[in-house]
């Protein structure tokens, strides 16, 4: 997810021909595979155990019950990444405020500025105030977030730590204004 060069890479420049498009419980199946790389990824922070089989268990169809929105993000015909937002309510109070619930990059599409495209398209499809909550010990997120989130907000925007369930977190607070 790491969208900044750190001096082992040259940064490049995100590919024109991204989309990312609102998806639907038509596309669950298709979702709940990438689930499975995802969780795979966030493994390393949280206590996720893979499933008896050798799977990653994740109910997509909370997704669709909270009226949450699914976007999924391709590069021409490659699948780059997936981007769950709901409400921001329960940790900002705001009804109207969004939270990126879930957000991924595929690892072929890492470090290629995919991962800053498919959050700008976000802020703008959806204009207004914006909540990103971060594990702390995901410095990579961390340092992608804030470079993400300046960018887009123009510098314009909260950061704070926040102790959730025994666990230092990074919430990033702005307004998007749209496209």
């Amino acid at each position: 997810m790491l969208d900044v060069a750190l001096g082992e890479r040259p940064f490049r420049m995100p590919p024109s021909n991204l989309l990312l498009s609102k998806i639907g419980l038509e596309s669950e199946v298709l979702l709940r595979n990438l689930f499975q790389y995802y969780l795979h990824d966030m493994a390393e922070w949280f206590e996720i155990d893979t499933q008896a089989d050798g799977s990653y268990s994740y109910d997509i169809s909370s997704i669709w019950k909270n009226g949450y929105g699914a976007y999924l993000a391709k590069v021409g015909d490659s699948i780059a990444g997936f981007a769950v937002v709901g409400s921001a309510v329960e940790w900002l109070g705001d009804v109207g405020a969004h939270d990126v619930h879930e957000f991924f990059v595929i690892r072929r599409h890492r470090r290629s500025g995919c991962g800053r495209r498919m959050a700008t398209l976000l802020w703008n499809e959806r204009p207004g105030e914006w909540l990103v909550r971060v594990l702390e010990l995901n410095a990579p997120a961390v340092l992608f977030w804030r470079t993400a989130i300046s960018s887009h907000s123009g510098g314009g925007y909260e950061e704070e730590g926040r102790i959730v369930n025994g666990r230092p977190w990074r919430f990033f607070r702005f307004v998007s204004k749209g496209a």
